[in-house]
């Protein structure tokens, strides 16, 4: 076991990788020489060189269209775009064009591509409106993309690995307030984490917080402060937002009986509604009370402003108080 961040574990993980599969390439803004805006790419292309780490011009839809070619041509490209927030461009590549490539071949064609990009903001970050936002429901929303977030380095090894030897495209997000966050056991090897399994970050037997990404650590404070009070509370890290693991989320809701979903996106239309829907179908004759959500507010991004993104995050202090509501059912 090695002790690393999460970003150092995305930059062993590519690195290992490429040396194992010479399919394996990595495009996008300053990956190369600059070694990537987090320095996640540092160091890669110093050992692989100009053709396997490919310094691209700024023009998304160009990173993602290169990358779906690539893809069809038998390589097995890595395409980071710099923050989530500006994918919109590469949306009609995504969307349009890997998504759909093998349903539209008959299964003819796959196209093995990962677009990695940082997600998310917080109190601290201060990405304001063009570098905070969690937009992973439009993806998850897509059949034919795959997508994922990682809430530990352990995971962050396992789900990349599980990424790059897809035959199908993953959307693989990366929550920057956890690149430095903390340290974690990260295997050595290839323990890779199966696309569409989730985990339980915390067993519990009362109520049920299912989350994903730096919500996850921030549900499991949540949890320590409650058990004080004999509220013991599980929680389920997704992992995988597509494929959602349905067993472990059922498992779950009818082993406490009481479930919350948090997350940091705004509700409307968020990852949230469609495990509360299936919570809902599948687990309402075990339920002791009505299926809670809790996430950011009807507003675009997180501000800049710590005052101003502290009402926006959810923070320890909200999912507690919304977990403390559930309980009381």
């Amino acid at each position: 076991m090695a002790e690393l961040t999460l970003v150092e574990t995305v930059r062993t993980t590519l690195a290992e990788e490429m040396r194992r599969d010479d399919r394996v390439i990595v495009l996008g803004e300053d990956v190369g020489v600059k070694g990537g805006v987090f320095g996640a790419t540092q160091g890669l292309h110093q050992e692989f060189g100009d053709d396997r780490v490919i310094d691209s011009p700024l023009a998304e839809s160009g990173i993602v269209g290169v990358a779906i070619g690539a893809a069809m041509a038998g390589l097995r490209p890595v395409a980071e775009i710099q923050f989530v927030d500006f994918i919109p461009p590469a949306i009609d590549q995504l969307l349009s064009e890997a998504a759909k490539i093998r349903y539209r071949s008959n299964n003819d064609w796959s196209c093995p591509l990962v677009v990695r990009a940082p997600c998310g903001g917080g109190v601290h970050v201060h990405g304001a409106l063009y570098h905070s936002q969690s937009l992973e429901a439009i993806f998850a929303h897509v059949p034919g993309l795959k997508v994922v977030m990682p809430s530990t380095p352990a995971d962050a090894k396992g789900l990349l690995l599980a990424a790059m030897r897809d035959p199908d495209p993953v959307c693989y997000f990366e929550h920057k307030a956890l690149y430095r966050a903390f340290k974690g056991e990260v295997p050595e090897g290839d323990e890779v984490v199966p696309i569409g399994r989730g985990r339980i970050a915390r067993p519990g037997r009362d109520a049920t917080c299912i989350t994903y990404g730096a919500t996850v650590h921030e549900a499991v404070a949540a949890a320590l402060r409650l058990a004080p009070d004999g509220i013991e509370v599980e929680v389920v890290d997704l992992r995988t937002i597509r494929p959602l693991d349905r067993a472990l989320i059922v498992e779950s809701a009818r082993r406490t009986g009481k479930v919350l979903v948090a997350h940091e996106a705004n509700l409307v239309g968020g990852v949230g509604a469609e495990v509360a829907a299936i919570v809902a179908e599948e687990c309402f004759d075990a339920l002791d009370g009505p299926v809670m959500r809790i996430g950011g507010p009807e507003i675009p991004a997180i501000p800049f402003a710590e005052s101003l993104a502290a009402v926006y995050c959810l923070g320890p202090d909200r999912i507690e108080a919304a977990l403390r509501r559930l309980v009381a059912y």
